[in-house]
């Protein structure tokens, strides 16, 4: 990336860099953010390669599946590398066309991937075959030497979670459980929901300590309100005796009064 900004003036291209340092940075957290910053640099610099792939995957990851497809086939015109295939595939998808993200499977591009390339298309490609109703044909699909290795590489967890939910979409509860617990166990950075997953499939449920204590706060204030609404109306009622007590009383002094002068 830094090769492709030299081609750049150094102001512009420090300012290109910043833009693209925080799309990196919000990616995850704020897709819609790092979306804005997306833009930016892609306002600034359009022809340069890097900027085009950022902005694909800010709109991917806010779901402009067809921006993002666009990005990145700029981006691939510019490089003529494959690294991108898999989720332009999966751009496919987005769109509803899993068909097309199943003949990209089948290109000649899938070979010359890497390890975690192709790990990449097949899930894609067995993603595509559930949108397609294919619910066997894509734990067929899911089902290849990387998944039965023991080693752990860093998309080993994502495989063994499709395959899991593959199965139990299907109705497997059991393997689904076994596979589910092999992507917890692979699963270092926490990149699935894979124990939770577990916890559901054995009935446990989670009670969320925050939300308790907040409902907690919640009826105390309530009864807080009602009490104050409570005072209030006693307080009324009591100065209204009072108000009815003084006027009886004036009413007896004007009584005596005129029994007096009488």
């Amino acid at each position: 990336m830094r090769q492709e900004l030299m081609s750049l003036p150094k102001g512009l291209a420090e300012d290109v860099a910043r833009n693209l340092v925080m799309v990196a940075d919000l990616l995850d957290e704020d897709p819609e953010q790092a979306y804005a910053y997306s833009r930016i640099a892609l306002r600034l610099a359009s022809r340069v390669a890097a900027v085009r792939e950022a902005a694909g995957f800010a709109a991917y990851a806010t779901q402009k599946y067809s921006e993002a497809l666009a990005e990145f086939r700029a981006a691939r015109r510019m490089t003529g590398g494959v690294e991108l295939w898999p989720v332009m595939a999966d751009c496919e998808r987005g769109m509803g066309r899993p068909e097309r993200a199943m003949a990209m499977a089948g290109e000649p591009e899938v070979q010359k991937l890497d390890k975690a390339g192709q790990v990449e298309m097949r899930l894609v490609a067995a993603g595509a075959r559930r949108d397609m109703g294919q619910l066997d044909a894509a734990i067929v699909t899911l089902q290849s030497p990387e998944l039965a290795s023991t080693a752990i590489h860093p998309w080993t967890a994502r495989l063994r979670y499709a395959y899991a939910d593959a199965l139990l979409a299907a109705g497997r509860e059991a393997e689904a459980r076994e596979w589910f617990a092999k992507a917890l166990e692979s699963d270092k950075d926490g990149a699935t929901d894979a124990s939770d997953r577990l916890a559901e499939l054995d009935g446990v449920e989670f009670v969320d300590a925050i939300d308790d204590e907040m409902d907690d706060e919640v009826e105390v204030e309530a009864a807080s309100d009602v009490a104050s609404d409570v005072a209030s109306d006693v307080a009324s009622d009591v100065a209204s005796d009072v108000d009815e007590m003084d006027e009886d009383d004036e009413d007896e002094d004007d009584d005596e009064v005129l029994d007096d002068r009488d």
